[in-house]
C-alpha cells in the first residue's frame, strides 16, 4: 500500500512520520520551498522527507500536467494532504485507487478555508480540533472520515493551539490511515448548513482597532502573537506591536479609546468597552519579543494608541 503526501510546516512533518510507522509505502512527498519573506519557526517536511531518502518535488502548481503525470505514474492507493497551501483539482482527486484525504484544522464543517486555528482564536472559540476528510474540489466540503477535539484555553495563542492540534492529528491519522487503506474507514457527509468559510489573514488584518471590546482585541492578539506576524497599533509614527495583554472586562476609566493609563506600573488601555493590560509589546515584528517587556514611551503621560 502507498500513500503519497502533500504537505508542508509541522503538520506535514507528523504526517510523514505516522506513515512510516505504520510501514506504508511514501513513493513522493510535494511541498513548498520556504519564503524569505515568512517567519519560518515550524519544521522541514523536505528535510525530513530527504532523511528518509524520500523523493521531493516542489510544485508551483501541482495541478501542472507534469505533476498530474508524475502522480498517475506514482499510482499511489491514497493522496493525503497535510497543510499543503494549494487547491487540488479533478484531475488529481481521481488519481489515488482509494482515496484523496486532507487533514484540517478545525471540527468541519466549521472553519472551512485557510488559518483555520487562528480564526477560531480571533473568534473566542472554545472547542477546537482536527478532521481527516476527503477532498472535494470545493474547499474542505467532503465526506469525513474522522474527527477529534481539543479543548481550547482561554489562555492559549495560536502556537500553543497549533502543539496541541498537532497531537490530535497524530492520532487521528494513527486511526484512520490503516482502515482507509484496507477499505474499513467511515465516510460521514458534511451538514453543509452549519459550514463556516474563512479566507487567509494577511500581517495588515491584525490591526487593532481600540474601539472594540478589550475581549474581542485579546483574542486578536493571541491569535496572531508571535511566532505569527503579530497584532499592531500605531504609537505616534511607529507602529506598535502588542505581544502579550489580558482584559480587565471590569475597568472603564472613561478615557478615549486607545488612551494610555498607567496605574501601579501596569500599562493599562482603554478599549469599547473595558481596558486592556499591556504585557509584552514592542517596535518590531523581526526578532521574538521578550516576556514582560514594555516600551518605555508606554510609561508616558497622555499617549493614545490608534
Amino acid at each position: 500500500m502507498s500513500v503519497v503526501l502533500l504537505g508542508y510546516h509541522n503538520m506535514g512533518c507528523r504526517a510523514l512520520k505516522v506513515l512510516r510507522d505504520l510501514g506504508v509505502d511514501v513513493p513522493a512527498v510535494f511541498t513548498h520551498k520556504d519564503s524569505d519573506s515568512e517567519n519560518i519557526w515550524f519544521d522541514s517536511l523536505a528535510g525530513l522527507a530527504k532523511d528518509y531518502n524520500i523523493p521531493v518535488y516542489y510544485p508551483e502548481n501541482i495541478n501542472e500536467k507534469k505533476w498530474v503525470d508524475l502522480l498517475k505514474d506514482l499510482s499511489p492507493d491514497v493522496i493525503l494532504s497535510c497543510y499543503f497551501r494549494q487547491m487540488i483539482k479533478d484531475e488529481i482527486l481521481s488519481v489515488p485507487r482509494i482515496a484523496a484525504v486532507n487533514l484540517h484544522g478545525s471540527l468541519l464543517p466549521k472553519y472551512r478555508g485557510r488559518c483555520p486555528v487562528n480564526w477560531q482564536l480571533v473568534y473566542g472559540e472554545r472547542v477546537s480540533g482536527v478532521t481527516l476528510h476527503h477532498m472535494v474540489v470545493k474547499p474542505d466540503a467532503g465526506d469525513i472520515v474522522g474527527q477529534e477535539a481539543v479543548k481550547v484555553s482561554p489562555r492559549d495563542t495560536a502556537l500553543t493551539l497549533f502543539k496541541r492540534l498537532e497531537d490530535a492529528a497524530e492520532r487521528v491519522l494513527r486511526r484512520f490511515i490503516p482502515m482507509l487503506l484496507d477499505g474499513t474507514a467511515p465516510r460521514i457527509p458534511q451538514d453543509h448548513s452549519k459550514a463556516t468559510y474563512f479566507g487567509g489573514r494577511r500581517p495588515e488584518d491584525g490591526r487593532i482597532n481600540w474601539k472594540d471590546s478589550c475581549v474581542n482585541i485579546y483574542n486578536l492578539i493571541r491569535a496572531v502573537t508571535w511566532p505569527y506576524p503579530g497584532a499592531f497599533c500605531q504609537l505616534k509614527d511607529r507602529r506598535l506591536f502588542i505581544w502579550e495583554a489580558e482584559p480587565f472586562e471590569d475597568t472603564c476609566l472613561g478615557l478615549k479609546e486607545g488612551t494610555v493609563h498607567v496605574q501601579d506600573e501596569r500599562v493599562l488601555v482603554q478599549t469599547g468597552k473595558g481596558m486592556l493590560r499591556l504585557i509584552s509589546a514592542s517596535f518590531t515584528n523581526k526578532t521574538a519579543p521578550e516576556a514582560g517587556k514594555i516600551p518605555d514611551e508606554l510609561f508616558k503621560r497622555e499617549v493614545i494608541l490608534r
